[in-house]
């Protein structure tokens, strides 16, 4: 099955933070805390996919208040935090969600990811993901972590759903 077929099933796309929300950089201030940068097109496409009925889970490694304060910015409800074991938690979503992992889309970059982009149905990795990963995945981004790449794999999720040309209409005619 193409990542074009899966993709029609999607009801839920996880992502990873360090290298696919963010350009996986750490930056210490001269206190020692760490900031992060995120892209805006990734918020929008997350955004986008909230309203077209997809939902958006992170699931984390680290624990970190600047990621927090992105994902309650962008109304994220499914935050997980500080687990580097992530398949269980995507079992228990989808669990709670009554979805099968069939419809879930699992975005990663580095070995963390690789059990859970095993246990999904359409895994996907970035493009400067270490290539045991780019290996596991069925469809690989063609922008790096932190500079839009969750924005180009939401609407390749909602293309192939049919759902992005009626979001660009809404948006073309919003005023």
């Amino acid at each position: 099955m193409t990542a074009e077929e899966r993709a029609r099933d999607i009801a839920l796309l996880v992502l990873d933070v360090d290298g696919v929300l963010t350009d996986g950089g750490l930056y210490y201030d001269d206190r020692g805390r760490i900031s992060k940068r995120f892209h805006v097109q990734d918020g929008l496409g997350i955004k986008m996919a909230q309203s077209a009925g997809l939902e958006c889970a992170v699931v984390t490694g680290l624990n970190s208040p600047a990621v927090a304060a992105r994902v309650g910015e962008l109304g994220i409800v499914e935050y997980h935090p500080g687990h580097t074991h992530k398949s269980p938690i995507i079992r228990e979503i989808c669990l709670r969600k009554n979805l099968e992992l069939t419809q879930v889309a699992y975005l990663g970059d580095d070995w963390v990811d690789a059990a859970a982009m095993r246990l999904v149905g359409l895994p996907m990795a970035v493009v400067n993901a270490q290539p045991e990963i780019k290996a596991l995945a069925t469809w690989v981004s063609t922008v790096p972590g932190g500079h839009g790449a969750a924005r180009e794999t939401i609407a390749f999720i909602l293309q192939a759903q049919g759902k992005y040309a009626a979001l660009w209409e809404k948006w073309l005619h919003a005023d």
